[in-house]
């Protein structure tokens, strides 16, 4: 089990912390949960990560007690779950699962509403709850409340199922593989939507997936466990990536990890390329000499801070045959551009799907500098040594 001390702190921001936890199903049997001890602190999100069989699950389910430990403790919020009324605990525990886990014979609204009602609140706000809840996963109630769920879509079924979840305000959230049934551009409209109310929100969250990508895009911190439920590393993700601690994490975050890198890597402003920046009145001919000074290939024109597109050596030459030729005559527009405040990841997928050289990158409206594969080697390399 490889961990770092200050990880394992117990203070009072931790709201979950595994001590010394195993598991087993038999006597006989292997260990599914070995001698597990780690903390979530409040507020964070923390992925459960590892291949098939390690345990994931079987942790999270430990927190609001559908899995009973075989040894050492459970303690959320301050309190040995031993201890606690396995309802009352539960009550204060959200816990997503895949394909949103809805009763099919009760509406939206229904389903929403669960906790609330159990909970004994009046129907006012039980309905004030159910509104604000559908609207903060982005369901209209009016469209939405009074349809049942194999009226939605999967992807709908899910935002209902973390809606549900969230009713009653719980300080924990549990999620068990929620987007896994899910096809591909549904779950990644589901990951942007989840992090951004978790942003919002704060709640401490369990969540388990099977993606490495996934894990890495939406958590503050990876647990990556082994077979056993041995956790081999327990780190931000860019730890996790940069700085495997054994060879299990060499192997499960793969050959690729540095392009998983590019998820978590900011861009900074003072990494980014200066090339020559030109007006668009400038003239052809000065601007090519310009270029040539600079020894460059490409210029970026650019007017009050805004960037209009780009122009490269060759063009300017030939357009500097004309006496009269500017810069706005053969200045080619972007495509795309990215903010100073993007990642990595999407910044590198936007250079490649333009024809130009660079990318402008921007604060706001205003030009800062320019994403060239030069500068997303050089960012990952400043993560590794850092």
């Amino acid at each position: 089990m490889i961990t770092d001390s200050e990880e394992l702190d117990t203070g009072i921001d931790d709201v979950i912390r595994f001590e010394n936890v195993v598991k087993r199903y038999g006597r006989r049997d292997a260990p599914a949960v070995t001698d597990l001890t780690f903390s979530v602190r409040r507020g964070e999100l923390v992925a459960l990560v590892g291949p098939s069989g390690c345990g994931k699950s079987t942790i999270l389910r430990m927190v609001n007690r559908l899995v009973e430990p075989t040894g050492g403790r459970v303690v959320v919020d301050g309190r040995d779950t031993s201890h606690v009324d396995v309802v009352d605990l539960r009550r204060g525990i959200g816990y997503v699962i895949q394909a949103g886990g809805l009763l099919p014979h009760r509406t939206i609204r229904q389903n929403v509403a669960t906790v609330p009602r159990l909970l004994g609140w009046d129907a006012s706000a039980q309905q004030r709850r159910v509104d604000e809840l559908l609207d903060l996963v982005g369901l209209d109630p009016a469209t939405y409340g009074d349809r049942y769920p194999a009226q939605l879509s999967g992807g709908q079924q899910q935002r209902v199922g973390v809606a549900r979840a969230l009713a009653a305000d719980p300080p924990v959230l549990l999620m068990d593989e929620p987007f896994g049934a899910v096809d591909p551009v549904v779950r990644d409209r589901l990951q942007t939507q989840f992090r951004r109310i978790q942003t919002d929100l704060r709640k401490t969250v369990l969540f388990v997936t099977h993606d490495l990508d996934e894990a890495v895009r939406i958590a503050d911190r990876i647990a990556l466990f082994s077979a056993g439920g041995v956790l081999e590393q327990f780190a931000d993700p860019r730890t996790l990536l940069s700085a495997p601690a054994t060879e299990f994490v060499v192997e499960f975050t793969g050959s690729d990890r540095g392009l998983r890198r590019l998820a978590v890597t900011p861009l900074h402003v003072e990494d980014l390329a200066k090339p020559l920046v030109l007006a668009p009145g400038d003239g052809a001919a000065y601007a090519a000499t310009a270029l040539d000074v600079d020894r460059g290939d490409v210029a970026v024109v650019v007017s009050d801070g805004r960037v209009l597109g780009w122009v490269a050596r060759g063009r300017l030459r030939e357009a500097a045959r004309s006496r009269d030729a500017r810069v706005r005559d053969v200045v080619q527009p972007f495509t795309a551009t990215v903010s100073v405040r993007d990642g990595l990841r999407g910044a590198f997928s936007a250079l490649l799907a333009q024809d130009a050289p660079l990318l402008p990158v921007l604060d706001g409206d205003r030009y800062v500098g320019a994403l060239t594969p030069d500068v997303v080697h050089d960012a990952l390399r400043r993560d590794v040594d850092a």
